[in-house]
Order: C-alpha cells, then sequence, then structure tokens
C-alpha cells in the first residue's frame, strides 16, 4: 500500500509539473548578447573574437550547473572574469576600448537553435558591450547550452536528457 501510494504522489506531482511547467518553460533559459563597438567590419571582426574567447571562457564554467540560477549565479560571480577575458581579447589585437559586462532582463525576438524556437520575449542576459556598443551584436543562448553546440551536434544522440522524477522513481526501487 506504501509503495502504491508513493507512485500515486509521484505520478500526481508529475502530472502537475507536465501540465504546469510547459507554460512557462522559456523563462528558464538564460541568453548572452554581445554588443559591437559599431558596424565598422573591423568592430565587427573583434566582437566575433570576443565571442569565441568567451565561449571557451563560459563552457567549463557552466557545465556542471544543473539549474537557471545555478548559472545565473556563476555568471553574476565571474563578471569580472568575463570582463578581463574580454578585455585581453581586445588589447591583444590593438583596440583601446574595453568591456563591460552585466545581468540584465532584455527583448529578444524569436530564434531558432535546430529544433529548438524560442519566441520573442524578455529574457535574462549575460551582457557584454564592446566599447560604445553601438553595432551590430551577436546573441545566442547560455542555458541551455545551445550556443555551445554545433547543429549536428544539436540533432544528434550527444544530448542527454535527465528527469528528476525518473530518477527519484528509479531510486526508490532500487
Amino acid at each position: 500500500m506504501k509503495k502504491f501510494l508513493s507512485m500515486v504522489m509521484l505520478l500526481f506531482c508529475g502530472l502537475t509539473c507536465f501540465m504546469g511547467c510547459g507554460k512557462n518553460e522559456d523563462q528558464s533559459y538564460l541568453r548572452i548578447h554581445i554588443r559591437a563597438n559599431s558596424n565598422l567590419s573591423v568592430d565587427q571582426n573583434i566582437k566575433y573574437l570576443v565571442k569565441d574567447e568567451v565561449v571557451n571562457f563560459l563552457a567549463p564554467l557552466i557545465s556542471d550547473a544543473t539549474s537557471f540560477e545555478d548559472v545565473k549565479q556563476m555568471l553574476e560571480n565571474s563578471k569580472l572574469e568575463i570582463e578581463s577575458v574580454c578585455n585581453n581579447v581586445l588589447k591583444n589585437n590593438g583596440f583601446c576600448y574595453t568591456a563591460n559586462a552585466k545581468i540584465a532582463t532584455e527583448y529578444f525576438p524569436t530564434r531558432a537553435y535546430g529544433q529548438h524556437v524560442l519566441r520573442s520575449d524578455f529574457y535574462d542576459a549575460l551582457i557584454i558591450e564592446l566599447g560604445n556598443a553601438s553595432g551590430d551584436n551577436w546573441w545566442c543562448v547560455i542555458y541551455p547550452p545551445l550556443c555551445f553546440l554545433n547543429a549536428t551536434e544539436l540533432n544528434s544522440s550527444n544530448i542527454k536528457y535527465k528527469s528528476k522524477l525518473i530518477e527519484i522513481v528509479n531510486n526508490f526501487f532500487d
């Protein structure tokens, strides 16, 4: 009887989450937004060099994060290091302007990442402003790490999905 009641409770919790969680699904996304100094080709090119180094810095930093809150806190705690990574790229390439990093909520248009489509809405984001930050920008999703995957990885079996509910059920019967 105890196992039956436990299973009913787990099923109820799972259905409740399934029915309620999907409505706010996009709220768990955290984006990255890098604004170039200007639209001059030199500023646009350095923006991509900065992007590459920032992604290289962030990938191992957030690889063990298990939630949106973890990633957001890691980014908040690492803003100075992120700025340093950006400023080193700028300095090493002869630029005299610097970068500013902050966590903010901003509007993003609809965008597809392979099979994943994020509707236009306001999202929390790591904002990196290079110099005047008046040029075209680059943006992607940090959590889940959609911009750290290329298109073939997004559609492959390399992605592992976890379910806390299934883990609880499996642990209960072990």
